[in-house]
């Protein structure tokens, strides 16, 4: 709950800041008095934002079970499903979370992931590259860290810093929009086609540039609300 605090709060007070700087430099303004409201648009941009970013999250379990092909561990029938499950509950024991899923997935790649809601209703998925790649011992760190990413709450961390740049990159790719349209073509009732194309340019643009940057730090999504 405290993290979930800080980013809105931090949230608000980049909007803040963001909203008074438009605001001495004139850029407001300019754009109110050509049919842009700054307080709207940064509202809705908060709004959609996060609001995306947490229907990702409440979806990334089913998400990763669809797109990864992600087969659930309800009874193991094998010996290393048995050693998967028995591990993670162990730790999860250890960290004092709920049992998360456990799944597997078929790709050549050493990978594991955590995701899910919260940490006490989380999915730790492996792939069978890691099964096959790995020994009994460096495969346990691995799950160790997944658990530790879900006791953490990381995941809800991630959609948490994804709704800040979600934010960020509406609003700007509307501003540029508007102003593409109002001024280099002179549309000066609603919005035409130039406002569309050049805020869905710039969203592409934008977002791309961000989460190529995003991806850089040390604790990376492997799609939406997901961490290796």
């Amino acid at each position: 709950m405290k993290r979930v605090f800080l980013f809105l709060a931090t949230n608000v007070a980049i909007v803040l800041v963001l909203s008074l700087t438009m605001r001495l430099l004139g850029v407001e303004p300019y754009l109110n008095a050509n049919g842009l409201n700054l307080q709207s648009l940064l509202i809705f941009a908060a709004v959609m934002g996060f609001g995306g970013s947490f229907i990702s999250l409440a979806i990334s379990k089913w998400m990763a079970k669809k797109s990864m092909g992600v087969q659930v561990i309800e009874n193991p029938t094998n010996q290393t499903e048995y050693w998967l499950v028995e591990t993670i509950r162990k730790f999860s024991s250890e960290a004092g979370i709920k049992m998360p899923e456990v799944g597997i997935y078929h790709s050549p790649d050493v990978n594991a992931f955590a995701t899910g809601m919260s940490k006490n209703s989380s999915l730790i998925a492996v792939s069978t590259g890691l099964l096959n790649s790995m020994t009994r011992e460096e495969a346990e760190a691995v799950l160790g860290h997944e658990v530790a990413h879900a006791a953490n709450g990381d995941m809800v961390t991630l959609a948490l810093i994804q709704g800040v740049i979600n934010t960020f990159v509406m609003f700007l790719s509307r501003v540029i929009g508007h102003t593409v349209d109002r001024v280099i073509f002179k549309n000066e009732e609603g919005h035409g086609p130039a406002f569309f194309v050049t805020m869905i340019v710039s969203e592409l643009v934008l977002g791309s540039r961000v989460n190529v940057n995003f991806v850089r730090i040390p604790v990376a999504p492997s799609w939406p609300a997901g961490v290796p």
